[in-house]
């Protein structure tokens, strides 16, 4: 069956009733991490909510008060999950988020356009596309898309837009013969009831089940962003519609101000000018290295100088890396001497190393790494890796410092 959603893809309200409830799950990943929340999948008689499909996602919106989370199609139904049940029987007031569902509407309808004139203009199939929530991508069947391709293809898309070209929607059945001069990808397995018919006025027409446009001057404008490499010899091309065009003209606009302020200089310029300050910024970091390198062998010296060394040496500086440590630890006779060094943030992430005879850095590595919380190996006399945090490098120091002591002891 065609939802009323897809009988009326500008419908934002509407009423119907409950068909059933049944208990469900649903997964979700919130700030990176899978959750898994209870709730109903509800059946309606009919819905005004995108069930997702086609490389379109679903729509979100209200059921009464209630918050749908999820719609999904199973068979000629859709899914429509909540938080809170339903009763059967019960008339319910469907609301649709409009501003989520007129933008999957822009974007659908202007991969349609992209992908006919694209086939039209270049010979270039679309295999696939992905309806993003910051861009959209398009997969072609070809190795790569040439820049000047991708100038016409832009001005051609924003042609038909100015022209204000109608999008009619067609339900054909399925042994109707105009659904042979249609291009398609294929039904799914579970497809019932007429095929549905995206038909862009003497430019294109396609059998889809998503919400669409019916005009082309309802996109009000499309942005070819560019082309990526894709798999298998195949190109992705990066595209905006409708007022996702407008929030990028917005934010470039709103980034160019905060250049000008920092630059000093007019947006022309940018440019020229970050890359002035990318190669002071080398020029100053080679600079930093090499007193860095000389500092690591000053400290190591005035180790070696003191008259009232003992046999265990540590050292920790905030700016540093493994060269730095590495450095000192060379310069010192570490058969003789214990030595822990770290560099980062005294009570944040870093880096140590610590360096001695063999049996010594074998036995106390792995206890060091425990109380800086950290990842690390070792061998020939070095154990040296990564800590998450510096903040118990004091027990560390004192722990190898009494290690050294015993052993000191023993050997006398």
């Amino acid at each position: 069956m065609a939802f009323q959603c897809q009988r009326d893809c500008y419908m934002k309200e509407f009423v119907t009733s409950v068909v059933s409830c049944c208990p469900a799950e649903l997964k979700q990943e919130v700030n990176g991490k899978k959750e898994t929340i209870k709730g109903f999948h509800i059946k309606l008689q009919d819905t005004i909510l995108f069930p997702e499909g086609g490389g379109q996602p679903d729509d979100h919106g209200f059921l009464g008060d209630v918050p749908v989370l999820r719609v999904t199609r199973q068979g000629p139904d859709a899914l429509h999950f909540v938080a809170s049940p339903l009763e059967v029987g019960q008339e319910v007031h469907v609301k649709v988020d409009w501003e989520r569902r007129f933008d999957h509407m822009q974007q659908h309808s202007g991969q349609h356009l992209i992908t006919a004139l694209a086939d039209t203009m270049f010979g270039y199939k679309t295999t696939s596309w992905e309806l993003g929530r910051q861009r959209s991508t398009i997969e072609l069947d070809t190795p790569c898309v040439k820049p000047g391709q991708l100038q016409e293809l832009e001005e051609c898309v924003n042609e038909k837009i100015r022209a204000h070209i109608p999008v009619m929607v067609q339900l054909l059945s399925i042994d109707d013969p105009a659904v042979e001069k249609v291009r398609s990808r294929g039904l799914p397995e579970d497809h019932a009831g007429p095929i549905r018919i995206i038909d862009i006025e003497g430019i294109d027409a396609n059998m889809c089940c998503g919400t669409h446009v019916s005009n082309l001057g309802h996109l009000q404008v499309i942005k070819l962003l560019g082309t990526e490499k894709g798999k298998k010899n195949k190109t992705n091309l990066i595209f905006l519609a409708g007022k996702r065009v407008l929030k990028y003209a917005e934010k470039s606009y709103n980034t160019e101000r905060s250049l000008v302020s920092l630059l000093k200089t007019g947006p022309d310029e940018h440019v020229e000018a970050v890359d002035k300050l990318q190669k002071s910024v080398k020029l100053l970091q080679k600079t930093n290295l090499g007193l860095l390198r000389d500092m690591a062998v000053l400290i190591a010296q005035s180790f070696k100088n003191d008259p009232h060394k003992d046999s265990f040496f540590t050292f920790h500086k905030k700016e540093g890396d493994n060269e730095f440590m590495n450095i000192i630890a060379n310069e010192i006779n570490t058969e003789e001497t214990l030595v822990f060094l770290t560099v980062g943030e005294e009570k944040g992430p870093g880096l140590f190393l610590l360096a001695g005879a063999s049996e010594l850095v074998t036995e106390m590595g792995p206890q060091v790494l425990e109380l800086l919380q950290g990842k690390g190996a070792g061998k020939n006399g070095r154990f040296q890796g990564k800590a998450n945090s510096l903040a118990r490098r004091g027990e560390v120091e004192a722990l190898l410092k009494q290690r050294c002591n015993q052993r000191n002891s023993q050997e006398e």
